[in-house]
């Protein structure tokens, strides 16, 4: 064979060797979607001469055309030129162009290749090092040019010891604007986060395969996941029901949500685009994240309902999320105002918004109380909305995703500050209006070390009578049939608790159904084991109140507690009192003491 022959032998294996690396790079999607093109003639004048490849600004690799390597190399070696197109290290433009120096092209060869450790593609080079320092393109260039650079990263590119990056001329002739790599890349990259987050939820077999077609709702869903931080630990823990039947048995237009059960319902006969869908799922997202189920409160549930959607339309409008479906409540003279100040200014006309309709329907409000499909396990609700929201709120600041509207942001660091549960605001009310007994110290009562020191004399504490009634406090407790016992375990228990920790001798406790009975002063430990519920229909709590209001032996300053579930007569106190009632109680009056609701 003669030494023509053997060259050319060695240039097809060369070539053989490249296609298959090329293929490989090209099998990954991300990559794939960078457009470059390839020049891999003899008479390349900017082929590496010692290494594999150089890539240019116009988007091509100058590729040593007899080169041999194996094809895994090739394809590491294609994935780092395509990456620093992607990553916007090698702009288009026109004119005349000033090349990066040593430390610029170190840098950038340096973040492609710890890009390139979580990107299965191929097999690095042998004389190339296995960590990386951290910092981007510009912190690295800066530190190693105070520093040196170090011999590792010397030569970590693809073209040996010459640089791997140039820049050229724009060739302004073309017509057109340069093309975009960056941005192509950009969204390649998210496409294939979001298919393998796909993949991981059961709705892909592969990052190639489809299990069904991604309905637009999914499509919805996922953007969150994958491009808005703001809401996307929201909807990486909700979950979507779209299911005919169940919309129509319940009434659902469009869409509605239940933040316990953590289950947004969606209408899949209803028809919009996936930037209304959009629009759609942050609008219950929404509901659910600020707890409004919770926050209605003695309101009309309905009327709150409509109140919110004003509001979170009216940010989702000033965000630009998504598209809003036609139908929907917006009115621009509500904006910078809260749901509760929405809520005062619609309750006046009650006709006229009970024709309004939300994502549910007309008259019914799509917050949900409780979860229409078969029961499933959740995570916590602080955990799934507070958290997630506060973190998403988190990127969105860090990400400069843009500005969001002044009461969002106030809702939600509000809810970074959850208020006080009701046992330790009970703590601060005994702080506040029972006083501890003080002791003091007299040598006409001796120490209890007395004994132990006979010649050194030892003042003892005790506390004065006049002490012991001054520290105390009355308890007007609701027996009648309509009480629930879980609600009188918490509570009792807890005064219990709090009053023992004050050192609070005793209580006065006034038993209370159809008439009061008066127990007199109680140990605070003894009082749970006194209660007897004695279901005699109705309670009148107002006679046990003027009860304590005319006992000579109960101090006029010591405050009172109301334990009730609020089937009560309306109450009229006339020192300082709280009540302990359930979790959704109402009581008949405006309270003018605080309230606290057991949960």
């Amino acid at each position: 064979m003669s030494g023509a022959d053997r060259a050319k032998k060695k240039r097809d294996l060369a070539k053989e060797a490249f296609d298959q690396g090329l293929t490989l790079m090209r099998g990954n999607s991300a990559l794939r979607a960078v457009t470059f093109g390839i020049c891999r003639g003899e008479d390349c004048v900017l082929a590496p001469r010692d290494g594999l490849l150089r890539v240019d600004s116009d988007g091509t690799l100058h590729v040593h055309p007899a080169r041999v390597a194996d094809p895994a190399v090739w394809a590491w070696s294609l994935a780092h030129a395509a990456l620093h197109l992607g990553f916007g290290h090698l702009p288009a433009a026109g004119g005349r162009r000033v090349q990066p120096d040593r430390y610029d092209l170190a840098a950038r060869c340096t973040v492609v290749n710890r890009f390139l450790l979580t990107l299965p593609v191929g097999t690095a080079p042998d004389h190339h090092p296995l960590t990386y320092p951290d910092g981007d393109e510009e912190r690295l260039a800066a530190r190693w040019r105070r520093s040196g650079l170090p011999a590792a990263n010397q030569r970590c590119g693809t073209a040996g010891p010459e640089p791997d990056q140039l820049l050229v001329p724009w060739d302004t002739r073309r017509g057109g604007q340069p093309p975009d790599r960056q941005l192509e890349f950009a969204t390649a990259l998210t496409r294939t986060v979001s298919a393998a987050m796909d993949m991981a939820g059961g709705r892909r077999a592969s990052l190639h395969d489809e299990l069904e077609p991604r309905r637009p709702w999914e499509q919805a869903l996922s953007w969150f996941i994958s491009s808005y931080p703001l809401l996307g630990g929201i909807a990486a823990g909700i979950r979507l029901v779209a299911d005919a039947e169940l919309a129509r048995a319940h009434g659902i237009r469009i869409a509605a949500v239940n933040a316990e059960a953590g289950e947004i319902y969606v209408n899949p006969l209803y028809h919009l685009d996936e930037e209304e869908w959009r629009f759609v799922l942050a609008h219950e997202m929404l509901h659910a994240a600020l707890r409004h189920g919770d926050r209605c409160g003695a309101r009309d549930p309905y009327l709150f309902n409509v109140a919110c959607d004003y509001v979170i339309n009216g940010w989702l409008r000033e965000m630009r999320v998504g598209t809003m479906p036609d139908g929907l409540l917006h009115d621009p003279e509500l904006a910078g105002l809260s749901a509760e100040e929405v809520y005062d200014r619609i309750a006046g006309d009650l006709r006229r918004m009970r024709r309004l309709a939300t994502l549910r329907g007309r008259g019914a409000g799509d917050i949900l109380g409780t979860p229409l499909g078969p029961p499933r396990d959740h995570v916590d609700l602080d955990g799934l909305y507070r958290r997630g929201l506060a973190r998403g709120f988190d990127l969105h600041e860090r990400q400069e995703r843009g500005y969001l509207p002044g009461g969002l942001v106030e809702e939600i660091r509000a809810l970074s500050h959850p208020p006080l549960p009701w046992d330790a605001r009970l703590a601060r009310w005994f702080d506040e209006f029972v006083p501890r007994p003080q002791p003091v110290r007299s040598y006409a009562r001796p120490a209890r070390r007395q004994a132990s020191t006979p010649d050194i004399p030892r003042a003892g504490r005790w506390f004065p009578p006049e002490e012991v009634p001054r520290c105390t406090f009355g308890v007007v407790l609701d027996t009648s049939g309509s009480m629930d016992r879980t609600l009188l375990g918490k509570a009792l228990g807890a005064i219990a608790s709090y009053a023992a920790a004050r050192d609070v001798p005793a209580a006065r406790v006034v038993f209370c159904d159809a008439a009061p009975h008066d127990a007199g002063y109680l140990p605070v430990a003894e009082i749970a084991g006194r209660v007897r519920v004695h279901g005699r229909g109705g309670t009148a709590l107002q006679p046990g109140i003027d009860l304590l209001h005319r006992a000579d032996d109960f101090p006029p300053g010591a405050p009172v507690l109301v334990i009730t579930d609020g089937w009560c007569d309306v109450l009229r106190i006339r020192r300082e009192h709280a009540y302990l009632v359930p979790q959704g109680a109402r009581l008949p009056f405006t309270a003018r003491g605080p309230v606290f609701r057991v949960r």
